[in-house]
């Protein structure tokens, strides 16, 4: 799986993400769920289930809570634990707090 990750000056750069020497692949899922967070409903050619109507949810005025806890619950077996939270912001963020199976935390904010 590749991702991407932006130097000081906000140039991106493809990075690939991999299972670790002791066989977890507790980062790729992360890196599955901060891009499956960021993909619209029915961008993907493969999995066009996988995502979260944000713009649809902004036209409507109705926030995207069950396609949230739907991918919280697709991405759950995954973890040790995961929590995903909508921060009360203008613009859709969302706050992902993660214990891998070796136990380290992970929190991150994410921004539609």
């Amino acid at each position: 799986m590749f991702g991407r990750i932006y130097d000081e000056l906000g140039v991106p750069t493809w990075v690939e993400v991999t299972t670790d020497a002791a066989g977890y692949s507790d980062y790729v899922f992360v890196t599955a769920l901060i891009q499956c967070i960021k993909l619209n409903i029915n961008e993907s050619p493969f999995f066009a289930d996988w995502g979260i109507p944000a713009y649809q949810s902004l036209i409507q005025q109705i926030a995207p809570d069950f396609f949230v806890a739907l991918m919280q619950q697709r991405f759950a077996p995954q973890f040790a634990s995961l929590i995903i939270g909508k921060r009360a912001t203008f613009t859709p963020t969302y706050d992902v707090n993660i214990i891998t199976h070796q136990g380290v935390k992970v929190a991150a904010s994410i921004p539609r």
